[in-house]
This record gives C-alpha cells, structure tokens and sequence, in this order.
C-alpha cells in the first residue's frame, strides 16, 4: 500500500471514470492520509501483513493511493509493469516502491508492458483485470484502459485463459476496471451482472464462474455504484481468509448478501469516503497483493 502526500481529484482520470467526484479538496489529502492510516491499521489488527510504501512529493502523483492498477506479482515469480492511461499515473513507478517489491529477492522475471504507452494503449494491472490465480483465468470489461492486444500477450506469457465482456455504468458508459464491478475470492464471485447487458455474455459470465465452483453472489447496478464490486479477500498471517471492502460498500448490501460473504470469511470494512469520492476507487484499489 502507497501511502499518499499529495492526494486529490485528478483532472487526467476524470473523463473515463465516472465513479469520481470532486468533494472536499482543500482539504482531501489531509482526510485521506487519516482514512489510509486507519484502513493500515484495521488490516494490520486483524493480523493481515502490510508493506507500507511513503509516496514522494515528487512528481506530483494524486493517485498513488491506488498501486494495484501499475504493478503485480505472481506466485511462479514475476513482477509485471502496467502501461497506464494517465500521463501522471505513469509516474507512480517510483524507485523506492519497485526497492521495496524487488527487495524480497524473489522476483524472477520482471514483464514490462510500460512501451505500450507509446502506442496509446493501455493495461491497467488488477484494475483491468480480476484474477482467478487458481483457475488461471482473468475476467475483463473492454474499454479504453483495458486493451486486448496487451491483454493477450500477457495471458500468453502467465499461461492464463481470458474471459473479456462488455459492462456499462448507470450512465450506459463502459465501466473503466472491472475490479469496480466484480470480486473472485477462493469461493465465491461478487459481481453486478445487470452491468453486463448481452444477454449471451452475461450468461456465458455465470457458466464461467459456475465451471469453477465458485457461488455467484449478484449485485445491483446501486450497489456497484456504492463500491460494493471492489472488494479483496486476503489472508491472516494464520491463514484466514478476510475480505476486506470499504465501510461505503458493507452499508448497502443486504443481509442476506452479508450473511452470505460471512459464510465464506470475515469482513473487514475501513471508513474511506473521502477516497472513493475524489479518487473514484475503493478498498481493493489501494491494495496491491505480493505473491512472490
């Protein structure tokens, strides 16, 4: 996780990403600096271990908060580097967060997409794409920040399967990462499936996540839009599996959906409003997991 210094609502992101909204600005890196350090220590309290990254004030990156979008790492050894959308995103790979990845001495291969810049397009890490590590199969909504000609050049080099699929927002405008609209956890799958609106792929969706034993658990377009697809299931140092989503997200679902994802593992749900609101992510955007 990023710690961040100079958050706040940025300019560059805005046009594809219609979860952001401006709200308390003069005082939104303040605020958020509070919320971060407090979703570090609920995670850190229920005995989840995390890597705190400082962010620098230079370059200016307002979305450093969010590190699962340019980087990823694989338990067979390689750390991958995301082309980003964002010229100020680009600038998020800094030298003491890659020291900090690099330091465990077992990454094995570092795949490098950032070139892809150059040509206009675009990968966005686990923003883009929802992982099914045992599965090896990763879901993808199209869109500007998702291409598919990176897409598949990874999957062939992680020996991955994709399921790509179109998923539009209340505003019928395709969703800018599928991690706001769907979660894979080791059991079961969260996902807004009205988001999905061919009927033909929203059923070959559900045949999917059905042929990996995993319990569909549906969404609505209102839930989505509350943050209630960004969620992450980790592990405990013991072993237990926690999932973790904002409090924004836990609020609006409904207690037969709760009592369902409690059946699975244990909610951890931190305050981080101001967040989602300027930044338009959620809980599983500011965590990047480290497999290596």
């Amino acid at each position: 996780m990023v710690r961040p210094v100079r958050f706040g609502f940025n300019e560059q992101t805005a046009a594809n990403n219609s979860f952001q909204r401006r709200g308390f600005e003069k005082s939104a890196q303040e605020k958020a600096l509070d919320e971060f350090d407090n979703f570090v220590s609920l995670l850190r309290s229920n005995g989840v271990e995390v890597i705190v990254a400082q962010d620098t004030e230079e370059p200016h990156t307002p979305d450093s908060i969010f590190p699962n979008n340019w980087f990823s790492t694989h338990e067979t050894g390689e750390l991958v580097l995301y082309p980003m959308c964002a010229p100020n995103r680009r600038l998020e790979r800094k030298e003491g967060v890659l020291n900090l990845i690099m330091g465990t001495n077992r990454v094995k291969k570092i795949i490098d997409l950032t070139d892809w810049e150059a040509k206009g397009l675009f990968l966005e890490g686990t923003g883009s794409m929802i992982l099914d590590r045992e599965n090896r199969l990763a879901y993808v909504c199209r869109s500007p920040r998702s291409d598919e000609t990176i897409l598949q050049k990874l999957c062939e080099e992680l020996d991955y399967e994709y399921f790509i699929f179109s998923a539009y927002d209340n505003n019928d405008s395709l969703i800018y990462h599928t991690n706001v609209m769907m979660c894979v956890a080791e059991e079961f799958v969260v996902a807004c499936l009205d988001s999905i609106k061919d009927i033909d792929e929203r059923q070959s969706f559900i045949e999917l996540v059905e042929n990996c034993d995993k319990e569909l658990i549906e969404i609505s377009m209102e839930q989505m839009e509350n943050f209630a697809g960004n969620m992450l299931q980790v592990k405990s140092k013991n072993g237990d599996p926690i999932l973790v989503m904002s409090a924004t997200a836990k609020k609006c679902l409904t207690p037969d959906q709760l009592s369902k994802l409690m059946g699975y593992c244990k909610i951890v749900a931190p305050e981080i409003s101001v967040i989602e609101i300027n930044g338009g992510g959620s809980a599983r955007c500011m965590m990047a997991e480290i497999f290596i």
